[in-house]
């Protein structure tokens, strides 16, 4: 038997989840034909066939983890093609909505010593409690039978432990590991949009603006290299736009925003959402933001904390627009106003930095047109 072992999908990806199988044991397939759909940290890739030949077994089922250069296929026979890289559809799955990329940490704090009489070990394998689990309350950190009884009661009230797959499992280490290395510091103020003309593109609008922000300031169109200690400054400007969809958080990425009209800018913001709505997103659309743009849009909430991702600096968030009592020109007004939060990493951007850049942003946004 020859075997076909999961291929690097790229950007150090270690392993895949197999969403479904396009084909089964016993089948004959031809080069290129579709053999599974697997999903990364990043998309849902489909892989083709390397060979043609007959298929002798499949290494794993749906909803299995398959770790890259271990066996996914093995065939009869065939003759090998040259399996290189894989060129997939890059198919984020759901409806898509923008909001605000924001995740937060919750739960019991982890018992790492698991320290526990053997009754108690036995009373929590009997009930189905992971000790890893419970809140020790016990002298010296001790679990007592009363913290498994707790435990076992807290589990009952919920639905089964399931796994993170997928973008979902990215998002919480991407988030995790943001809160390990970043510094940040977010800065918050209001947007004056009273003298806007009718008609205005809010998507392009708020581009133009962060578009702005980076030629004041571009210290935060940056990546920090936090091995090296140094900071890497991006010419051209690389918009990540945070996307909610029910398999998860993805950031697709239009590229150059501030060498390209208006026109140009739209056109590729629409073939970006329908690619994202038809599943057919190319995997280049997923990675290399220098910036990030979260717009919570109809959603509630007034101001954010947006989370930054390394290695980029900074991150835009952007919540509903509304009208307000303020003072304005010495007089009492109702004003439109678009509440911004600049989260920035405090360990490559100053405050003073991070000002400039916002201040750079409201202007800009103040304008009518």
């Amino acid at each position: 038997m020859k075997d076909f072992n999961l291929p690097d999908l790229g950007e150090g990806l270690q392993e895949a989840e197999i969403v479904a199988w396009h084909v089964t044991e016993g089948d004959n397939v031809v080069t290129d034909q579709p053999l599974v759909s697997v999903e990364t940290d990043k998309a849902v890739v489909e892989v083709p066939s390397p060979y043609s030949g007959k298929i002798a077994k499949l290494h794993g089922e749906e909803g299995d983890m398959v770790e890259v250069d271990t066996p996914l296929v093995s065939f009869d026979e065939g003759e090998a093609k040259d399996a290189g890289s894989v060129v997939g559809d890059v198919q984020p799955k759901g409806d898509v909505k923008v909001e605000e990329a924001a995740v937060e940490a919750s739960g019991p704090a982890v018992n790492k010593a698991g320290k526990a009489t053997p009754a108690v070990r036995a009373l929590a394998q009997k009930m189905g409690v992971d000790l890893a689990m419970v809140t020790a309350t016990g002298q010296g950190n001790v679990i007592t039978a009363a913290d498994v009884e707790t435990a076992a009661a807290d589990i009952a009230g919920a639905e089964p432990l399931k796994p993170l797959r997928g973008v979902r499992r990215a998002m919480a280490r991407r988030m995790a590991q943001a809160s390990s290395e970043v510094a940040p510091t977010t800065i918050m103020e209001d947007a004056d949009l009273q003298d806007w003309a009718e008609g205005q593109d809010i998507s392009m609008r708020l581009i133009r603006a962060m578009t702005k922000g980076c030629e004041a300031e571009p210290m935060l169109n940056a990546w920090y290299d936090a091995q090296e200690n140094g900071l890497r400054i991006h010419n051209k400007i690389d918009l990540g736009i945070a996307v909610n969809t029910d398999a998860g958080l993805f950031v697709p990425v239009l590229h150059d925003v501030g060498n390209r009209s208006s026109e140009e800018l739209r056109e590729g913001f629409n073939a970006l959402r329908e690619a994202v709505e038809a599943r057919t997103v190319p995997a280049e659309e997923l990675r290399g933001a220098t910036i990030t743009l979260t717009n919570g849009g109809p959603l509630l909430g007034k101001y954010t904390t947006p989370i930054v991702s390394p290695p980029q600096v900074a991150i835009l968030g952007v919540c509903r627009a509304r009208d307000e009592v303020v003072a304005h020109e010495g007089e009492i007004a109702i004003r439109r106003r678009m509440p911004l939060s600049l989260t920035f990493d405090h360990r490559a951007v100053t405050g003073a930095e991070a000002s400039i850049f916002l201040k750079a942003v409201i202007e800009d946004l103040a304008q009518a047109n």
